[in-house]
């Protein structure tokens, strides 16, 4: 039995449950109104399944555009190694990330919170 980690965070919390040589799983819960660093990672390979709330996701495009998607729950998006990426809870969210375990790799673009750019989450 692996007992879940939870990370406070500005933004609400993580969950993180599952740890192996070849992928991770979170549960993020973001609160109303906050939102995520605009980030993208390196090596990091992530698909985001928002289980509650609603949220905007606002995701680089292949022509390097940043976009606003409208998430319900139920919808999946798959974040690509590079690609510019921002989630903002419109309601309180419950977001189920599974990803590559390169967990540590974030670069911060942008954050509402005043934490600086890293290769650190």
């Amino acid at each position: 039995m692996q007992t879940p980690r939870r990370v406070d965070k500005p933004w609400g919390y993580e969950l993180l449950w599952a740890c192996t040589d070849g992928y991770a799983a979170k549960i993020l819960h973001i609160d109303a109104g906050h939102k995520l660093s605009l980030q993208y990672h390196e090596r990091k390979y992530e698909t985001l399944l928002l289980y509650a709330g609603r949220m905007l996701l606002i995701l680089e495009d292949e022509q390097g555009v940043l976009r606003e998607i409208q998430v319900g729950p139920g919808e999946a998006h798959h974040i690509p190694a590079g690609r510019r990426h921002r989630m903002v809870a419109l309601e309180e969210c419950e977001v189920f990330e599974v990803s590559t375990n390169d967990l540590d790799d974030v670069v911060r673009i942008e954050d509402a919170y005043g934490r600086a750019s890293s290769s650190r989450g």
